[in-house]
Parts: structure tokens; C-alpha cells; sequence
């Protein structure tokens, strides 16, 4: 991919996953171009990977939109990641070193900081999350697993999961960490498994029910298609 294609890649990848660019918004590579400062060819690279990515759906017109998510589809999205990031706890159960132990001991204590400071600190709490789960997957050391669920996790529903949360369900998340540290520090991967996925499919749930979309991404039937608005272009 060459530079301009990078480029314009990550501006759009960027906006999609923080949310400026909403769902049902079509991408027109005109627009796209200006805003990155780029000609139209590396723009529409950078929707072809984006659409491998899952962030962008390209319609039976040509068309290029962000997708709306299902409740089945979300469902399917869940139930992948709590197979892919259980299995991963359970690899990880049997190669933690101490050093690995005492950063995941760390970062969950970062997390709790960010949920019982004053405001939460939802964006905090985001970050030292995902860190967590992803030392979890580097610990597990399989690099083909890690790839798989990265593409899972930056699905832009999941990244706004923690913001569907209250206090207490941010709590509730937590402890479910604490819960993957006791089976680790057991050894015991079949724990540390399923504390896993039942920790993946409480998200799961914190998500569907707030959910108000719950239209297939595919069905362009009844889904108005939103202009590109006011989006900052590159500098």
C-alpha cells in the first residue's frame, strides 16, 4: 500500500472506529479525497481494505457506506470473540512468567482507577482494558489467534461498548478480570477460559440491550444514507 493509500486508510479507520463518522454514513471518495488530501485512487484502496477490515460495506451499486450492526449479527460478533479470547486465557493460563503476571496485576488496577475516579474515566477505562485483554493474547503466543480477534475488537460497536456501561457494570467488568487473575494465578486454563467468555458475553449483553439500531448491515432498503458532514480534513 503506498503512502497515500496509509494515509487516507487511517484517517478514515480513525473516524469510523471514534465514532465521528457514524453509521449510515456513505463514503464518497471525492469528499474522502479532500478531506485526506489525496487523489481519489489511493481513497478507494483504502475502502477496499477498510471493507476487508468489516468497517466499511460496499452495496450491490458500488456504493460504500459504514454498516449498521444487526442484533444477530452483534451476537455473532460476541460469540466469536468470547470462543477466540477464551482460548486465549486458556493458552495464557499455562505461559505466564511472573514479569507477565505482575503487568496484568498493573493494568487491571489502572483499570479500577479509572472507574471509581471522580467522574469515571470512561476513555481511561477503555484503553487499559484493551491492553489488558492484549497482553492476554500476547501471552497466549499465537500470532494467527491475535490477528483474528483483532479484527473482531476494533469493530466500532465494540469500541463504544464501555460507554453503554454504568458504574456498575463497569464494577462488574472488573471483577471479571479479577476473577481471569485468580484462574491464572491457579494455573488452571479451563477456568481461566471460561471466566473468559463469560466476561466477553456480560459485554455482550450490556451491548444488545442498549442497542437501538437493530437492522441488518446489508439491507439498504429502509436505512437513509447520511452525508459526510463536517469532518475535520487533514491538516
Amino acid at each position: 500500500m503506498s503512502r497515500a493509500s496509509e494515509k487516507a486508510y487511517e484517517f478514515i479507520r480513525t473516524r469510523i472506529l471514534s465514532g465521528e463518522i457514524k453509521p449510515r454514513t456513505q463514503l464518497k471518495e471525492e469528499d474522502l479525497a479532500k478531506m485526506c488530501g489525496v487523489s481519489r485512487t489511493p481513497v478507494r484502496e483504502a475502502l477496499r481494505r477498510l471493507e476487508a477490515d468489516m468497517l466499511v460495506l460496499r452495496t450491490d451499486t458500488q456504493r460504500s457506506f459504514v454498516p449498521v450492526w444487526s442484533d444477530e449479527e452483534i451476537s455473532e460478533i460476541f460469540e466469536l470473540r468470547a470462543m477466540l479470547e477464551g482460548h486465549a486465557a486458556e493458552r495464557a493460563a499455562t505461559r505466564l512468567t511472573p514479569e507477565k503476571m505482575a503487568q496484568l496485576r498493573h493494568l487491571n488496577d489502572l483499570v479500577k482507577q479509572a472507574i471509581v475516579a471522580e467522574p469515571a474515566d470512561f476513555d481511561s477505562f477503555v484503553s487499559r482494558n484493551r491492553e489488558f485483554h492484549d497482553l492476554i493474547l500476547e501471552i497466549a503466543d499465537s500470532p494467527r489467534l491475535g490477528r483474528l480477534v483483532a479484527l473482531l475488537v476494533e469493530q466500532p460497536i465494540l469500541q463504544r461498548t464501555a460507554l453503554r456501561y454504568g458504574i456498575e457494570g463497569l464494577l462488574r467488568s472488573h471483577a471479571g478480570h479479577d476473577e481471569i487473575m485468580l484462574a491464572f494465578e491457579a494455573g488452571d486454563g479451563a477456568w481461566a477460559k471460561h471466566v473468559m467468555q463469560s466476561h466477553i458475553r456480560q459485554a455482550f449483553h450490556a451491548t444488545i440491550i442498549e442497542d437501538e439500531n437493530g437492522r441488518h448491515a446489508a439491507d439498504l432498503s429502509d436505512i437513509e444514507l447520511y452525508p459526510l458532514g463536517d469532518i475535520d480534513a487533514v491538516a
